[in-house]
């Protein structure tokens, strides 16, 4: 082998060794390592693609279900107004089931029964067992004895079908004579006891055939001082007064009314109020009319001087 042979062989090798980077110089980039590199680096970028997809995914189902707990926790209006089912029980054959209510039957008003039912007059007997029941506990057994009242000291009881008017001039026939030779002060000759002021101004109207020129007092407290009344006792001779229990008895506490000529003393007895409740049916009334008549009047009504009438 010539020189020149040998020589162009050792070029070819350092040219090749050049090439690949020994010698120090700079290797020629390879096209089949570069394009695996792109597709490992794009590889890569969709792996994280579809994580993020994925982890989005998995937020938003815990957000749906975290919703749909709370909905189910809170009821909606439409169950709220539900009714809960009844449990409907089977019935054996031949047997229907009772569909209609029981009727549960309301108790009556006493008023009820009192509109329908018959009125009754009061009697002697009345007033002579509520008597006892007020005071049998209060006295004594020798008391209870000077509180009694005989069927003699009443007037006969009205039957329901007179008039105010017509009951007292069949007890008090005698009346227009009584009243002209009267001239006592302070105490009237008949006595007119009610439930209620409004109740004695009816009864002054009933009076207007009965009364004739006798003079007439109202007795009770509404509107009238009972300073006035004590005057008018005083100055004028008055005949008949009508009012309640409560201020005739304050008056003679006051020693504004005395029982020296009274001769009659009637109650508005059979009387009902709006509430079908008469004078006696009402605590108030009856606790004031019990002392009023323990006020000198049953002691009057013993010694025969004074009489009793319900009206």
């Amino acid at each position: 082998m010539s020189l020149s042979s040998k020589e162009k062989i050792m070029e070819m090798f350092l040219a090749a060794l050049s090439q690949t980077g020994f010698l120090g110089g700079s290797p020629e980039p390879c096209t089949v390592c570069s394009h695996e590199d792109e597709d490992i680096h794009k590889s890569s970028e969709n792996e994280d693609m579809i994580k993020e997809s994925s982890a989005r995914k998995r937020k938003q189902q815990d957000l749906s279900e975290k919703s749909t707990k709370r909905k189910s926790r809170r009821p909606s209006s439409v169950e709220k107004n539900k009714q809960p089912s009844k449990c409907a029980l089977t019935l054996p054959e031949g047997e229907k089931e009772n569909t209609k209510k029981t009727r549960t039957r309301k108790k009556k008003k006493i008023s009820e029964i009192l509109a329908k039912s018959d009125p009754k007059p009061g009697v002697p007997a009345d007033l002579q067992k509520l008597l006892i029941q007020h005071f049998e506990n209060k006295r004594t057994a020798i008391e209870m004895e000077e509180l009694t009242l005989t069927d003699a000291c009443f007037f006969p009881p009205s039957d329901l079908t007179h008039t105010l008017s017509s009951y007292l001039k069949e007890i008090c026939p005698k009346w227009t004579k009584l009243c002209k030779n009267h001239q006592v002060k302070k105490s009237p000759l008949l006595l007119l006891i009610c439930s209620s002021a409004h109740r004695a101004l009816e009864l002054i109207k009933l009076l207007s055939t009965f009364k004739g020129n006798s003079k007439v007092l109202k007795l009770f407290a509404k509107h009238i001082k009972i300073k006035e009344q004590i005057k008018l006792l005083e100055k004028n001779v008055i005949h008949l007064g009508v009012g309640t229990p409560g201020r005739v008895k304050a008056l003679i506490e006051q020693e504004g009314l005395t029982l020296d000529s009274l001769k009659c003393l009637i109650f508005d007895w059979n009387w009902r109020d709006q509430k079908l409740r008469r004078m006696m049916e009402i605590p108030e009334v009856k606790k004031e009319t019990m002392e009023l008549l323990e006020m000198g009047m049953i002691t009057a009504c013993r010694a025969s001087t004074l009489k009793l009438g319900l009206f």
